[in-house]
């Protein structure tokens, strides 16, 4: 039975309900299995409807219950079902081994008009984990196929759960939606091709979205107002940080500044992220290899932007003042040179010896602007630097800045499935960023080691002191292998999920 309004997206309708698995009628059931042999919390009726003969049939299709693992076996009969997804969990599942299995079932059920989804579910942290989890994994980006494959999605997914009937569990896949809506909208515009999303046309796109989201909220809902900054009003401005960057590009940049203001505010985030739309590299150009997904370099605006609507939508009773800095890093006639120096919006002097480290001049702009608006706290997010990469590896944020922020922001990540992991910056970083001998900071000093946590004590300069966390998501924001759980190939939306939770503790607190 249901026990919620069916909750429409696209051409899915997703549905809570207390059936059993093996009585549905549903084209295929999910089912989790654990390393020991067994089938996972929800899928009781299934086990027993097999009874001695699941164990023989887990060995037979070699499920051991290692987390990706995917097996389908047609039922025969055995349960209503006429098809049976078994997806590993891992030992002790938890809500990100949740999230993951879910996104391989997505994709390993193909042309089923319905779907039944009987992973642990017994609470709105899991219940939501499963809603994100089949969506994101199900994700494809087709817009630029000229014969686009016949989509495969369900009509129908219906999520088994003995808590279905409960208010908070359907307001979980409600949030869930919303969240999702806002990685697939980061998704799509970071695996857009940069020649379609230049500074101008992302700021189009990002003004779009507001309206949209606006028009759809409730009545009395706040709005989110939009201001976009194009290169005469950067230029009044003194905007120096993007205006050097954009200088070698034909498409010039671009400063998107949101504001959500709910009337109940209790708190207030400025979010700043960076919009690199693409990275050429500049003058110290890239190799060939490095320049391929640079269309990547936006993810943090991306993600700013996307943060901000979905709290918008979710109501959260937290102001947020939001800056997407845009600038194409390019090489032209007129393009920033190693040895110049650029004025930042705040007044700050910066020596450029690397153009290849624009997307810290960028923040520097989009970090003067935020202070000015006051807030209480300040996160900026930013494919920022390869170092964290080579660090962390391509699965991790680094998170620096304040300790109570660092850590609050990681939280906010453990409770999104995102991780993230806490970074320092070491006292004589400070000495770093001062070495130049002609301006106030050295943009960049030519020291290989610890260029993560360079580039953190640099923005650290333009937070005026205010209570600041950084997430470098250089690694985690593009999945350059095969689809992995709900993360599938291109771009992720990491760090969507994050700055939700983030803004919705801030609520909370």
């Amino acid at each position: 039975m249901h026990s919620a309004a069916d909750i429409l997206r696209g051409v899915t309708t997703f549905a809570l309900r207390t059936a059993s698995p093996a009585k549905t009628r549903a084209e295929a059931v999910v089912v989790g299995v654990l390393p020991d042999g067994v089938l996972a919390p929800g899928a009781e009726d299934v086990a027993a409807a097999y009874g001695r003969k699941l164990k023989g049939l887990l060995a037979t299709v070699g499920a051991k219950g290692a987390p990706g693992e995917v097996a389908k076996v047609p039922t025969g009969g055995t349960i209503a079902s006429p098809l049976l997804v078994l997806v590993g969990l891992g030992a002790d599942p938890d809500a990100a081994a949740v999230r993951r299995a879910a996104g391989n079932a997505a994709r390993a059920v193909t042309n089923a008009a319905s779907v039944a989804l009987a992973l642990p579910a017994d609470g709105p942290e899991l219940v939501r984990a499963v809603v994100e989890g089949y969506r994101l994994g199900g994700y494809a980006f087709t817009s630029y196929k000229s014969k686009p494959a016949t989509p495969t999605t369900p009509a129908e997914v219906v999520v088994l759960t003995p808590v279905a009937r409960r208010a908070e569990v359907a307001a979980a896949v409600e949030s869930a939606q919303v969240v999702v809506d806002a990685v697939v909208a980061t998704r799509d515009w970071v695996n857009t091709p940069p020649a379609d999303l230049t500074p101008p046309a992302f700021a189009d796109a990002i003004a779009a979205a507001v309206k949209d989201v606006n028009k759809g909220l409730p009545k009395g809902g706040a709005k989110v107002k939009v201001d976009v900054l194009d290169e005469t009003r950067l230029a009044e401005l003194g905007c120096g940080g993007l205006l050097g960057v954009g200088a070698g590009s034909a498409a010039p940049p671009r400063l998107v500044e949101l504001t959500y203001a709910p009337a109940d505010a209790v708190a207030h985030v400025a979010l700043v992220g960076k919009g690199i739309t693409f990275d050429s590299g500049g003058l110290w150009i890239k190799p060939a290899a490095s320049m391929a997904t640079m269309k990547e370099d936006m993810a943090g605006a991306a993600a700013v932007v996307q943060a901000t609507l979905a709290a918008a939508r979710l109501g959260l009773p937290v102001r947020i003042s939001a800056f997407a800095a845009l600038a194409e890093n390019m090489i032209g006639d007129a393009a920033m040179r190693p040895g110049d120096v650029l004025t930042t919006y705040d007044g700050t002097t910066v020596e450029v010896s690397n153009t290849d480290a624009e997307g810290r001049l960028v923040l520097a702009d989009a970090l003067g602007r935020a202070v000015e608006a006051e807030p209480d706290t300040i996160v900026d997010i930013a494919t920022l630097t390869g170092h964290m990469v080579l660090a962390l590896g391509d699965r991790l944020a680094g998170v620096m800045g304040d300790d109570d922020v660092v850590a609050q922001v990681i939280a906010a990540g453990a409770a999104a499935g995102e991780d993230a992991w806490p970074m320092p910056i070491p006292e004589y970083m400070d000495d770093r960023i001062h070495s130049s001998a002609i301006a106030d900071l050295a943009q960049y000093d030519g020291i290989r080691w610890g260029g993560g946590l360079f580039a953190a004590a640099f923005l650290r300069a333009f937070t005026g002191a205010l209570p600041w966390a950084h997430l470098d998501i250089a690694g985690p924001t593009f999945n350059k292998g095969g689809p992995n759980g709900h993360l599938t190939a291109g771009a992720t939306g990491y760090g969507v999920a994050t700055l939700i939770e983030y803004v919705r503790a801030r609520g909370d607190a």
